[in-house]
């Protein structure tokens, strides 16, 4: 295969997954790691890929921002081992607040009904998964409801949240990556993140791999802000490494 077919058939695989990672690649292409390397330069260079840590992703998808239904499906079986992992995160009995997310909500249903578990959320589909937990009592944090997560933000959603100081925040993520914390594509939604993090004890960050070694538009917090991330076994053991000398301690789900 001649390097522009191999640029193209990179290009294609990383347009139709969203991202690539330069061992899949190197497997599949029947070439070394560093020969796609460089290819992912030269395809940098170009303008149509991104380079992040291990691989790299379509321009097309930086700032883009998929929809609740659109996410729902990607990387189910993750999230829900990440979902369970949670479990042994939450207080035997005292408050919780519950960021806005996919992965979120699957723990939101996987909540035990015998914690006695006040909970804090400004995700409708959150709620919506908590209010059918009998033991539980739901707060509903208010403000502009974003469309595309479903999620409240503005003013109104901050105020509410520095009024109240939970036992742990079990927050989502676009983006992770050792250098830049967490990102999301949402200034709003960064800034709702940020109070989420203020308002609890500790907070734990869950993401799948796919999140990891990418950074979106708006900067929500550095590594020193979070105390776990649970993530899947597929994360990359180097990125890993980064975040547990950072002094955040990672589960792999």
């Amino acid at each position: 295969m001649y390097a522009t077919e191999r640029h193209q058939a990179i290009l294609d695989r990383a347009r139709d997954a969203g991202r690539v990672e330069v061992t899949a690649l190197a497997e599949v292409l029947d070439v070394t790691p560093e020969t796609i390397r460089r290819d992912l330069t030269a395809l940098e260079r170009r303008g149509v890929l991104r380079r992040v840590h291990g691989g790299a992703i379509p321009v097309e998808r930086l700032g883009h921002e998929p929809a609740v239904g659109e996410r729902q499906s990607a990387q189910a079986a993750e999230k829900d081992r990440i979902a369970k992992a949670a479990l042994a995160e939450l207080p035997d009995g005292g408050s919780v607040l519950l960021d806005a997310g996919t992965t979120t909500v699957r723990l939101a249903e996987l909540l035990p009904p015998d914690r006695d578990l006040v909970v804090v959320t400004h995700g409708l589909q959150v709620a919506q998964a908590v209010s059918a937990i009998s033991g539980t009592t739901l707060h509903l944090v208010g403000g502009q409801v974003r469309g595309r997560t479903l999620a409240a933000v503005g003013g109104w959603a901050e105020r509410a949240l520095a009024e109240v100081f939970a036992d742990v925040c079990f927050l989502g993520t676009n983006g992770l990556t050792p250098q830049r914390g967490l990102t999301t594509p949402d200034l709003h939604e960064a800034t709702v993140k940020r109070a989420l993090i203020r308002a609890a004890r500790r907070t734990v960050v869950l993401a799948d791999h796919t999140k990891l070694g990418r950074d979106d538009f708006a900067h929500v917090a550095d590594l020193e802000g979070i105390d776990t991330v649970i993530t899947d076994s597929g994360a990359d053991p180097a990125i890993v490494g980064e975040l547990e000398s950072a002094g955040v301690r990672v589960v792999l789900a």
